[in-house]
């Protein structure tokens, strides 16, 4: 494996105060939105510090809506890639949690430090090396990733919202919804990455239904994935959007939402960015990393011995059929969206 012939890095000294940073995010939507608060911190700290993130084409959408991120590239397009390795920077950070393609890129960056997890071998290609657990919540585990800079603010999240909608996604939506609701309504998001965290769309439907009884309008989101799902849930209306919004048109939608009722996904992710309330339900994923934090968002997680099961992103075959996600029945879910909608925290 490469990563074993490569030398280690040699620890320089970083200029102070900062002013160029490169943060590799290669993954999904959720670990973009979850990097928003670190992202700040440095703001906040070096306000002129120029911030380069090196994301891909899945994800960089998310990174377009946090304010501070001043220069954007993407692993999957070689000519950016190359500009983002290239480049000369006072320090690196690698928040990549396990594999190992990302802690090489930071080693081949130009930078006199390096920050990176201690999760194996990939500890090598950098100079200062942080612990991770699975029993933080993810946004702690990346602001851990400051404390060589100084920054030792592991349980400061930042206040919200992480995420800013665009003036251009806000218009487009707004000209969608504006002529078929009336009133506050709630978005429901069916799909997940995996088969294992989908809740089903007959339960979704269900909830929807009962929600609709007492008056609340229902905007169902989602990709191309989750079509037939979004059928089943809404039909041929007006109010299905799934497959027919980008991923800032969606923020804008999810911006607009009294309530967000979703599984373990990106699309949560982002709604907790924009400060909306959600009801989330867990099974396979691990809810202590993941899962949204404060009085404004619900979990339902049944806590089967077996779950959680997913591991660095990797969720083995499940032989009971999702039992974990099963378990949970409409009328939890329902009865949770109805106290968050009539008696909201704060």
């Amino acid at each position: 494996m490469i990563i074993r012939v490569i030398s280690a890095p040699i620890q320089g000294e970083p200029r102070v105060p900062l002013s160029s940073c490169l943060i590799i995010r290669p993954g999904g939507i959720g670990d973009a939105v979850l990097l928003a608060p670190v992202i700040r911190q440095l703001k906040v700290k070096y306000p002129n510090i120029q911030i380069t993130i090196l994301a891909e084409r899945r994800n960089a959408g998310v990174f377009a809506q946090i304010p501070s991120v001043d220069l954007l590239y993407c692993y999957d397009r070689p000519a950016e890639f190359w500009h983002a390795v290239c480049g000369k920077y006072d320090v690196v950070i690698d928040t990549e949690q396990w594999h190992r393609l990302s802690a090489v890129v930071a080693r081949l960056a130009i930078a006199p430090i390096k920050i990176g997890f201690d999760t194996n071998e990939r500890r090598r290609m950098f100079t200062h090396v942080l612990p991770y657990s699975h029993d933080d919540y993810e946004v702690d585990s990346f602001l851990r990733l400051l404390q060589p800079l100084g920054l030792d603010h592991v349980k400061e999240r930042g206040s919200l919202p992480w995420l800013k909608v665009s003036g251009e996604a806000e218009k487009e939506v707004s000209g969608r919804l504006e002529p078929v609701v009336r009133g506050p309504f709630i978005t429901l998001f069916p799909g997940a990455s995996i088969p294992e965290r989908r809740w089903g769309a007959d339960r979704f439907k269900a909830v929807a239904a009962e929600l609709a009884q007492k008056g609340y309008g229902i905007v169902v989101v989602g990709g191309a994935l989750d079509l037939a799902d979004a059928q089943t849930i809404a039909g041929e209306s007006d109010l299905n959007l799934a497959g027919k919004t980008s991923l800032a048109e969606t923020a804008a939608v999810l911006a607009r939402s009294a309530l967000l009722v979703s599984g373990d996904s990106g699309v949560l992710h982002i709604a907790v960015g924009l400060g909306i309330p959600t009801v989330s339900l867990f099974g396979p994923g691990r809810a202590l990393k993941w899962a949204p934090r404060g009085e404004h968002h619900i979990v339902i997680n049944k806590g089967l011995p077996c779950s959680p099961c997913t591991t660095f992103g990797t969720t083995p075959p499940c032989p009971c059929n999702a039992r974990c996600m099963q378990e949970i029945t409409v009328a939890e879910v329902v009865t949770h969206c109805l106290k968050q909608l009539e008696h909201p925290a704060g």
